[in-house]
């Protein structure tokens, strides 16, 4: 089924990226540029994405992405994930799976969800009034007492 490639099984590692996802998500990536100076290998970008997606799922400190994991550093993962952002990626990413389920009637869109904070309001509204000034009226105090003789503690 199209809809397991995507949403996936309930797996334990689900930054793990599947080969069939991985094999969507490839050709959208852009080439990597040459490299200016000499030094390590670069992070192949499927270890990249792994760890850019464990940073996400664990929500850990780009910088406590463990070495062990093999996905690079952290500081390597976030870079990938600006780069890839400025690129455009991100949003192809969000296309191609939709194209594809939609393409096989798989899209269901009895449970969907709109952000407020992604749709534009077509207009501004009407402009408030100003306020009106208290400026003339005293306004009444909340750290004094009209009362003559106001006493701290009833324990007299």
């Amino acid at each position: 089924m199209l809809v397991a490639l995507f949403v996936g099984k309930r797996n334990s590692r689900p930054w793990i990226v599947s080969d069939e996802l991985w094999s969507l998500i490839e050709p959208l990536l852009p080439e990597p540029g040459a490299k200016l100076v000499a030094g390590r290998l670069r992070v192949p970008d499927r270890q990249a994405l792994c760890g850019i997606l464990f940073v996400l799922h664990t929500g850990i400190q780009w910088e406590y992405l463990p070495q062990e994991l093999g996905f690079g550093s952290g500081m390597t993962c976030w870079r990938r994930l600006a780069a890839w952002n400025e690129a455009g990626v991100w949003d192809r990413i969000h296309v191609v799976p939709l194209q594809k389920l939609r393409a096989a009637k798989q899209l269901d869109w009895c449970r969907a969800v709109i952000d407020s904070s992604h749709v534009r309001a077509a207009r501004r509204g009407p402009k408030a009034d100003p306020a009106r000034s208290t400026a003339h009226v005293r306004a009444a105090s909340t750290t004094s007492s009209s009362m003559a003789k106001a006493s701290r503690s009833r324990c007299r």
